[in-house]
């Protein structure tokens, strides 16, 4: 009873929680990120597509609470992307993106890494950053493969290039003492991945800037596509993929050095690697949330300050377009 009061009346197609303030969206990503929605079965999938079709339909079954409503838009949400229809495959969820991404986190800020090891975890990172970004990405336009390969190369070679690099250049330097020199390699991974984060983005979806991307009048119509939309999608999206990472390979290096320090540590350096990535898990499981709330995904635009054709074929002042995550 108390869950039902405290539910709001089920809209088919839109967010749970007020998306205009950073708590409401907060909380709707929360929802979109929940590893629990991996263990979904076929079966119950089916079971919630159905549910909300019926309710499209207003052929709801009797004794269908709101709440019931709001968890089977949940579940479709986290595996069908909203403009293909396709299930995204499960290490390319949002709701796949901590338990998949974690150990390589774990392996980016590993200590004492050599060349080898540096050029491997950066490569595995932006391999599976790549591929959520594509997974996740605004599909109301196809997307070449030669795009995806080109974002894929630019954001591999940029991060390989800087991580290397600064690495080289920690090791030559004479001003740092051994265990300096260490702590400060410790966040290397940062400007590396946000930088190679950036080009990742910008490469795999270049072609939505030339193309435009969908945008919607409040009735979920398609009004035209907007090379300017896409321009605000893009940047939205590249800002939160530099906010994502500051937390995740900045606050593990500083704890990790303290903890390495006390007593306990000291005496069972085997717990070394196991709390290392529990540390590593919890920040990002915070992180995560954190970053994509920054804007919404369904986010709006006024219609004058888009191209002239697209104001002038609604009567809406303000539109909507997919972001993408």
């Amino acid at each position: 009873m108390a869950e039902s009061a405290s539910c709001p009346v089920f809209q088919l197609g839109k967010p749970r929680y007020e998306q205009s303030t950073f708590l409401g969206r907060l909380r709707h990503f929360i929802d979109i990120i929940d590893p629990s929605t991996l263990f979904v079965t076929e079966s119950r999938l089916r079971e919630c597509i159905k549910l909300l079709d019926d309710f499209k339909q207003g052929n709801l079954p009797p004794g269908i609470t709101d709440h019931q409503l709001w968890e089977a838009q949940k579940m479709k949400q986290a595996i069908i992307h909203p403009d293909t229809g396709e299930k995204i495959f499960m290490p390319f969820r949002m709701s796949g993106y901590v338990p998949f991404g974690t150990p390589i986190v774990v392996g980016l800020l590993l200590p004492n890494q050599t060349l080898a090891s540096t050029v491997f975890w950066q490569w595995l990172n932006q391999s599976h950053n790549a591929c959520v970004n594509y997974s996740n990405r605004n599909a109301t336009k196809p997307t070449p493969t030669s795009k995806f390969i080109q974002g894929y190369m630019g954001a591999v070679t940029s991060a390989v290039s800087i991580a290397v690099g600064l690495n080289v250049l920690i090791e030559k330097s004479s001003k740092f003492n051994p265990a300096t020199r260490l702590f400060i390699q410790r966040f290397i991974p940062f400007p590396a991945v946000a930088s190679a984060n950036i080009c990742n983005v910008a490469l795999m979806r270049h072609n939505e800037l030339s193309e435009g991307i969908d945008v919607l009048d409040r009735n979920g119509n398609v009004v035209g596509s907007s090379r300017i939309a896409a321009k605000h999608a893009l940047i939205e999206t590249a800002l939160t993929r530099v906010a994502l990472p500051l937390p995740i390979f900045v606050l593990p290096p500083i704890i990790m050095a303290f903890l390495e320090k006390l007593p306990l540590m000291q005496a069972h350096r085997r717990m070394m690697l196991p709390v290392h990535s529990l540390v590593c898990l919890a920040v990002f499981g915070l992180s995560l949330p954190l970053a994509i709330s920054l804007f919404p995904q369904m986010s709006e635009i006024e219609a004058s300050h888009l191209e002239p054709e697209i104001a002038m074929a609604t009567d809406c002042k303000v539109l909507t377009y997919n972001k993408g995550l």
